[in-house]
């Protein structure tokens, strides 16, 4: 069966976005890019939400843009063409290889489980990872920890009122002092 993971960037005090929506403080250096581009490949599908979608939208046609580097075309060719699943009560069209999402978070992520299909099936977005959280459909947080504290904002944990146990499998630190923390679920 696929894995379900949720992975983005954070502050040390817990927030993907700080209390402006800012999030300039994410900014990956040459390795924390590197390695998103390596953890890209693993995906087989990536659901997330409008905010995170209209973020993203700009790698759709980056490879145009001359002023590209080598890792920024190789991160635009890996995600341009893998399939993304954007859960938006405003949109009404997606571009690029994306389609809205007619049903719930979890009914989409059972649904995907069920397709054949390689890779991951990646989260990005809080509100979104706490839905699909909720239904106990994360199988691993990845936290790519930054050394700021930004007071507020919205939180990477969903505030639930369950206990999630969770492992430790992979951690890695940069040298722009990013600490990147991997836990797979206990079931």
């Amino acid at each position: 069966m696929r894995s379900v993971t949720y992975s983005m960037s954070i502050s040390l005090d817990g927030y993907i976005v700080g209390p402006d929506g800012g999030f300039d403080w994410t900014a990956p250096d040459e390795d924390v890019f590197r390695f998103w581009i390596d953890e890209i490949r693993g995906v087989g599908v990536h659901l997330m939400g409008r905010r995170l979608y209209e973020t993203m939208l700009y790698w759709e046609t980056a490879d145009q843009d001359p002023s590209l580097d080598a890792a920024m075309l190789e991160w635009a060719a890996l995600w341009k063409p893998l399939p993304k699943v954007v859960f938006s009560t405003t949109l009404s069209e997606v571009q690029g290889n994306a389609r809205l999402a007619s049903g719930s978070p979890a009914a989409e992520i059972e649904r995907l489980r069920a397709e054949p299909g390689e890779g991951e099936i990646a989260i990005g977005g809080a509100t979104l990872a706490a839905e699909a959280a909720a239904a106990g459909l994360i199988d691993e947080y990845r936290a790519m920890v930054h050394p700021v504290l930004v007071g507020g904002g919205t939180p990477f944990f969903p505030r639930h009122e369950r206990r999630v146990d969770l492992e430790l499998v992979e951690t890695r630190t940069f040298s722009s002092r990013v600490v990147y923390l991997r836990h797979r679920v206990v079931r």
